[in-house]
This record gives C-alpha cells, sequence and structure tokens, in this order.
C-alpha cells in the first residue's frame, strides 16, 4: 500500500490514492450536511406545534433579513407641515393716515358744483357759477386758478358745443386754505355762441333745446347739470 509497485512512476499512483481519498471525504461530509439540515427543518416544525400544545406563549418571530436592513413604511414617519396661520395672526393692512390741517386738499376732499338757470334764452348771456367746497373735517390748500376752472356745454349726445377756455382764457394765481365746510364761488360768464378749443372755426348761437352743463377744476369733474336753452 506504501510502496506501490507497477508499470507507472510511484508519483502517479500517489495521485490517484489522493483524488480516491478527497471524493470520499466529500461524499461524506454532504452526507453529514444533509442530515444535519434534515434534523433542523424537523426541530423547526416541531417547536410551533409543541408551543401550541401546551398553551406556552412564544416570542415573535425574528423580522427577515431584509426587513432588518430596510424598515417598513409603517415604522417611517412623514414630516408634519407647518401649521397655517391663524387668521387673527395675520396683520391687518394699516389704515392710511388722516388727512392733517394744512395739506393740499384732494379730489376726495372737495366737492364740485356747477350752478345755472334752468332756462337760458337763446342770444343772451348768462353767467354760470363753479362752486368749491371743502367737505373734509380738517382745512386744507387747494389751487384755484382761473387756469384750471373750465365750463363746458355739451349737446344731448354729449358733442361738445362750448368751451369756457376755448376763446377768452383767463389766467391767475390762486392757492387758498378752505376751511371745513367753507364753499368758495367762481362767476364764469358765457356769450351765447358755440366755441372750440382753437377758436378758429366760426361761432354761432346754438338751436334750442335740451344741454347738459359740466365743471372741471383741475382733476375734479362736477356731476351734470340739464339746461334748456329757448
Amino acid at each position: 500500500m506504501l510502496h506501490p509497485v507497477g508499470k507507472l512512476p510511484a508519483a502517479v499512483y500517489w495521485r490517484r490514492r489522493l483524488t480516491v481519498l478527497a471524493l470520499l471525504l466529500a461524499v461524506l461530509g454532504g452526507l453529514g450536511y444533509l442530515g444535519f439540515v434534515l434534523l433542523s427543518s424537523r426541530d423547526d416544525d416541531a417547536t410551533p406545534a409543541a408551543a401550541a400544545a401546551t398553551g406556552a406563549a412564544t416570542s415573535p418571530a425574528r423580522p427577515p433579513a431584509l426587513e432588518r436592513v430596510v424598515p417598513s413604511f409603517e415604522s417611517l414617519s412623514t414630516p408634519t407641515p407647518p401649521a397655517v396661520l391663524a387668521a387673527e395672526s395675520v396683520a391687518a393692512p394699516a389704515a392710511p393716515a388722516a388727512p392733517a390741517a394744512g395739506d393740499p386738499c384732494s379730489d376726495d376732499m372737495i366737492t364740485l358744483e356747477v350752478r345755472t338757470p334752468p332756462v337760458v334764452a337763446i342770444g343772451s348771456k348768462p353767467t354760470f357759477e363753479l362752486l368749491v367746497a371743502n367737505v373734509s373735517a380738517v382745512p386744507c390748500v387747494r389751487t384755484l386758478d382761473k387756469g384750471l376752472q373750465e365750463l363746458l356745454l355739451l349737446d344731448a349726445a354729449g358733442a361738445r358745443i362750448w368751451g369756457s377756455n376755448d376763446c377768452f382764457p383767463e389766467a391767475s394765481t390762486d392757492s387758498r386754505t378752505l376751511a371745513p365746510g367753507e364753499t368758495v364761488a367762481f362767476p364764469v360768464l358765457w356769450g351765447g355762441l358755440t366755441s372750440e378749443p382753437t377758436c378758429t372755426a366760426a361761432r354761432a348761437a346754438p338751436p334750442a333745446g335740451a344741454y347738459l352743463l359740466r365743471g372741471r377744476l383741475d382733476t375734479k369733474i362736477s356731476a351734470d347739470v340739464a339746461i334748456t336753452l329757448g
């Protein structure tokens, strides 16, 4: 056995013996591992049955390897969005400051009115009035220059018939303080003829009928007042 005899070299016979020995060991190792697996599975099957039969509490099963690495969605918590501010906590916009005494009179602080006879004879030269009143609670300053004052005569369709600044515009410098409730009146003479801004077109007495008279003080516009020419 230890000294093989044959035609081939001794190393060949030793390699053959080692190969057979390795195969034998591999078969024995595989049979042993198979037996161990069978015994382990039999013990795992018997454990739950024994626990159920005796009524003993069993420990929870160990989570699979994947769950130990990646947590379940149930264990994840989503961030809570920031709470919406309550309506009462939102600062309300600041109210505009009330006008102070001596401030300029805005259009909201004054009223503008046209005063005219209800009926004007054709060919006459009536005098109209432009009235400016301070309706605020404080004194205020308003520029009342003649160049900022204007009266317009319109027909029933709204077409322009005459303007007080067309042919004979006046110029003046008049900035005054109006007391609360104070009204100032400015007379405006109409020559009884039509006109246009350049005062180059022929002028004539408008025909009898219903018309409207409108006043303006810079950016402030009055309501229209009905007037009849007859």
